[in-house]
């Protein structure tokens, strides 16, 4: 007869976890869109309270004088403070006493990393959320907002020049499109006075196929998609490739939830996503008389945009 107390199911289970974890860090799960979308920020201490980070804006012009003047014009540089919050969040899993007790009859029998992967992508699902919109799918608001709809981004209805003065994609012929797309490039470009590039262009998934699928014109074998990414603003003044991805989220993103694209620039100075704390799973322990907990934890500040200037929303696509 084989006998176990709850100490030897505990020493079981804690074995095993490190080869668990192991598995499950390194699944890459393809529909989790936010690595790609904005760089992470993971220098700040894992048990900070907040972030403080300083934005500077110069102020000043030249202009002509007169050597014998006195009023000099002055440069000087526009310092603010900011904090941002960092908040905690969890994610575990549990196995029982029964499960463990079976698992440990049959020497070399590995436990399953099942429940293990489905906290981290739980997890993945959570960051994803937070990081588009600044709300996790589980709904609990904390009053912040995220890459595709944050109130300091100037936002506007894309031309109403289409069939019917509509302003939808569906209405409009490829050149009209694809004035569009570079309108709205062109205005981070001008409305930072030339400081500001954007080079990251996201569109709803179904318009983003909608123009891999329509040829650019009645005479062309190139599709719109494909005259995009040689023709556009970004890439006539730098010379760079313009990034364009289909994003989930952005179909009813916009004013009025229309379907909004986003151009901005993807630098660690304009946006990033604070994680201080990555997801981890701590020890197993007992959490009643015949079940184990593995906690999993991590801490997060969202998404922060830093300079709004180097973003513009383009709505009703």
């Amino acid at each position: 007869m084989f006998a176990f107390d709850t100490q030897q199911a505990l020493g079981f289970l804690v074995s095993q976890t490190a080869s668990i974890e192991a598995q499950v860090y390194e699944i890459q799960y393809p529909d989790i869109q936010y690595p790609a979308l904005l760089p992470v920020d993971t220098s700040a201490n894992p048990w900070a309270k907040s972030v403080t980070f300083f934005s500077t804006d110069k102020v000043g012009q030249a202009d002509w004088f007169n050597h014998q003047a006195k009023d000099i014009p002055l440069a000087d540089v526009e310092r603010a403070q900011h904090d941002r919050p960092i908040e905690m969040a969890a994610i575990g899993y549990r196995y029982t006493l029964q499960e463990l007790g079976q698992a440990m009859m049959v020497p070399g029998t590995n436990l399953s990393a099942d429940r293990a992967a489905a906290a981290v992508r739980a997890y993945e699902e959570f960051m994803d959320g937070l990081a588009l919109r600044g709300v996790p799918p589980n709904g609990v608001v904390k009053g912040w907002t995220g890459l595709i709809n944050d109130p300091n981004v100037t936002a506007g209805l894309v031309l109403n020049d289409g069939s019917g003065a509509s302003t939808l994609w569906a209405d409009k012929t490829p050149d009209q499109i694809l004035r569009d797309i570079n309108a709205l490039l062109t205005g981070v470009y001008q409305g930072s006075l030339t400081v500001e590039m954007a080079d990251t262009l996201l569109l709803p998934v179904a318009r983003f196929t909608a123009l891999a699928d329509t040829p650019r014109s009645g005479f062309s074998d190139t599709t719109i998609l494909e005259y995009l990414r040689r023709n556009n603003t970004y890439t006539a003044i730098t010379g760079a490739p313009l990034t364009i991805r289909a994003v989930r989220g952005l179909e009813n993103a916009g004013a009025g939830n229309a379907a909004r694209m986003v151009a901005y620039r993807r630098d660690p100075q304009v946006v990033r996503l604070h994680l201080p704390m990555p997801h981890q799973f701590l020890a197993p322990s007992p959490s009643g008389p015949l079940t184990f907990d593995v906690p999993g934890i991590f801490r997060t500040g969202g998404v922060e945009i830093r300079r709004p200037k180097a973003f513009r929303y383009g709505d009703g696509i």
